[in-house]
């Protein structure tokens, strides 16, 4: 009971702070469940995403469902979920009824403003700190500048561009081992 409990309040934390979705869930998650709990290696963290990405569903609640499962099976898949999205709908139960009144206000366009350069940098130190663990060697690294220029010039789904990326890793990995 302690480990669902554990799993509800870290996820709970994580989804009262976090502002952004899932990208700017990324820093946090790392932070908390990889260096913090244990929950997760960093590899495992890369993968949930990019299967919390290509599944329907919100990222950060598709991430948190797969750490819960990993960590206290079935309960803690739900558990943990349950938790992510809990502040969400307390808060947004609150400000549904009075976000009208408040949306005109210029200190609020200002916090938000602010608010959203915070989301990009949290998402870009995320993004540095996963690079940095996943483009690892010339092969690899040409493999994200493809994905890369991909995902800037093609208008697909970014599931597609998460299958090709890992049809071409088990070819990577079968080139290297020849």
């Amino acid at each position: 009971m302690k480990i669902l409990f554990d799993l509800f309040i870290t996820f709970a934390k994580m989804g009262a702070i976090t502002f952004g979705g899932g990208y700017a869930m990324l820093p946090i998650l790392q932070r908390e469940v990889v260096e913090g709990k244990h929950w997760a290696t960093d590899e495992e963290l890369a993968d949930y995403y990019a299967i919390g990405q290509c599944t329907p569903g919100i990222i950060a609640v598709n991430v948190a469902t797969f750490i819960g499962r990993k960590y206290a099976g079935i309960a803690g898949g739900i558990i943990a979920t349950f938790g992510v999205v809990f502040p969400s709908l307390v808060i947004i139960s609150l400000l549904a009824g009075v976000i009208e009144t408040f949306s005109a206000l210029e200190w609020v366009k200002h916090a938000f403003a602010g608010i959203r350069v915070c989301v990009c940098v949290l998402i870009f130190n995320a993004v540095v700190k996963l690079f940095a663990k996943a483009v690892t060697d010339k092969k690899t690294l040409c493999l994200y500048v493809l994905i890369l220029a991909g995902a800037a010039g093609l208008n697909i789904s970014p599931a597609v561009f998460v299958v090709v990326a890992g049809i071409a890793g088990i070819i990577l990995k079968g080139i290297t081992k020849s």
